[in-house]
């Protein structure tokens, strides 16, 4: 028939998956890029967390500045 015709029996043209190839490339791009970015914000809260501790073992800032901080960092 025309489609055999054309592309000398070999069925539908490889081209036609470059699409759903494509596709899936961009779904696995926005998959990694949440995943880094969630990766980023955990340790970047560990961080944080860390230097609020040696501020307070410093004494730096009191328990309830302690406290207050540290409950806004876990939420």
């Amino acid at each position: 028939m025309w489609w055999s015709d054309w592309w000398g029996g070999y069925g539908p043209a490889p081209f036609m998956l470059f699409g759903p190839v494509m596709m899936l490339l961009f779904v696995a791009a926005c998959a990694a890029v949440v995943y880094l970015v969630m990766r980023s914000s955990q340790a970047h809260g560990g961080h944080a967390m860390e230097i609020l501790e040696e501020r307070y073992a410093r004494g730096e800032i009191d328990q309830a500045e302690f406290e207050e901080r540290r409950r806004l960092l876990r939420a």
